[in-house]
């Protein structure tokens, strides 16, 4: 099972979750293939993904979450929680900090609507941070050093000895995720 977890508000219809769920379907895996709609609260957000992901687990089946931006906070929480396998699109570090600017009504990226931050969202990512990975083979950080809302050396910093793809450029959509994603499929399939 490949889970795709979404950024701060994004939705299942970003252009990387689009991008992967139609190469997957290319591959005849459509079936592996998850991405739900999180919530803006961050223990909402991975209780559900922890909850949908069970109720649709086969025995036997792996899990490998891919999270963007926050996304990838909480596929670093999720993986060290459950012990899954994480990709890691320009992942979010330290998001309490980050987006205690964004506090109040924010609009959506992708069909209208808008969330409410509040300050014990800020708190409850805080009780989800993760001090450092204890198996860093079962992630791989994707970090582009010209991504405009995060730091890459800070998640370069946060995730060493991971399997790292450092682009040079780029932005923090991954504009060019496209010559990217068969990279991230393929780690998402190897042992």
């Amino acid at each position: 099972m490949i889970v795709y977890l979404h950024g701060f508000r994004s939705s299942p219809e970003s252009f990387k979750a689009k991008l992967l769920a139609a190469r997957l379907a290319a591959l005849g895996r459509a079936d592996e293939w998850f991405c739900p709609m999180l919530p803006v609260s961050p223990a909402e957000a991975v209780a559900l993904a922890g909850r949908e992901i069970g109720e649709r687990l086969k025995p036997g089946e792996r899990v490998t979450l891919i999270g963007s931006s926050l996304g990838g906070y909480f596929a670093t929480w999720l993986a060290e929680q459950h012990g899954w396998r994480a990709a890691l699109l320009n992942p979010a570090v330290v998001p309490d900090r980050d987006l205690s600017k964004y506090l109040g009504e924010q609009s959506l990226w992708h069909g209208g609507g808008s969330i409410v931050v509040e300050p014990r969202h800020l708190d409850e990512l805080r009780t989800l941070a993760i001090a450092s990975v204890t198996q860093p083979a079962r992630y791989y950080l994707i970090a582009a050093t010209g991504d405009e809302v995060l730091d890459y050396r800070e998640m370069l910093a946060h995730y060493p000895g991971v399997h790292t793809k450092l682009i040079e450029g780029s932005d923090h959509g991954i504009s060019e995720f496209a010559d990217y994603v068969d990279d991230v499929i393929a780690w998402c399939d190897a042992p």
